[in-house]
């Protein structure tokens, strides 16, 4: 299915003037008939990645929503993980999220000590992912079970000094999330500053719900854009 690896297929992104599209599949938030409608898209627009995650699922909801994408679409299903537990071996990866803007050592590397022993054993591509929540305009669900402050919107250089960390930490890809159902997303000021302080493929989501902030996000330096709750909610200006 995949004649290359996910993380090489972001560094061809990253190389190259293309930009991917991701679609994010929170699945205790996604009834069956949103997922058949999800699918539908998928088969309809150029999608290049599924993720799937979210921070208050079940093991088994995960296992289904995944299973049922894998068996529908020719896609590489990544893991974006809000527990140690949210772990399925028919995904083709998992972004090894450590979450560097905030203060709280369970989500910077407890959980992921806790999810290791699983993923030794499992046939994901485990990809290590710089993760830093960016204020969205209102508290969302991923700041509040962290624990954690997200950077603030207007201050650029504290994102971008952070992910440089990141990088100098030996992680592969940066993720600039500003969270699920955010009032509006990461500022294309933020997205640019980032971009030119790492030599990393760059993640953007959060708060997305139009492709012209897609395209603003990508004009502004991301190399992935995600879009998870307009898609969900079937509000997303296409």
């Amino acid at each position: 299915m995949k004649l290359q690896s996910i993380y090489t297929q972001f560094f061809d992104f990253y190389n190259s003037n293309h930009k991917a599209f991701a679609i994010l599949i929170d699945p205790d938030k996604c009834t069956s008939m949103h997922l058949d409608r999800i699918i539908s898209i998928c088969k309809t627009i150029k999608v290049d990645f599924i993720f799937v995650g979210g921070s208050l699922i079940s093991e088994n909801s995960l296992q289904e929503v995944v299973s049922r994408i894998k068996s529908n679409i020719d896609l590489p299903i990544l893991l974006f993980p809000g527990a140690s537990t949210h772990i399925s071996n028919d995904a083709d990866g998992i972004l090894f999220l450590s979450l560097l803007s905030g203060r709280n050592a369970d989500f910077l590397i407890g959980q992921q000590v806790l999810a290791t022993p699983t993923l030794a054993k499992s046939n994901l591509e485990v990809i290590s992912t710089a993760y830093l929540l960016i204020d969205g305009g209102k508290s969302t669900t991923v700041s509040y079970v962290s624990n954690t402050v997200p950077i603030p919107n207007d201050k650029p250089e504290i994102a971008a000094i952070t992910a440089l960390a990141g990088q100098y930490l030996g992680m592969k890809v940066v993720f600039l999330d500003a969270g699920s159902g955010a009032t509006y997303p990461v500022s294309p000021k933020t997205i640019a500053m980032v971009k030119s302080n790492i030599s990393l493929p760059l993640i953007v989501g959060g708060g997305i719900k139009s492709m012209a902030q897609v395209e603003l996000a990508w004009q502004a330096g991301a190399d992935i854009v995600v879009v998870g709750t307009a898609i969900e909610n079937d509000t997303f200006n296409f």
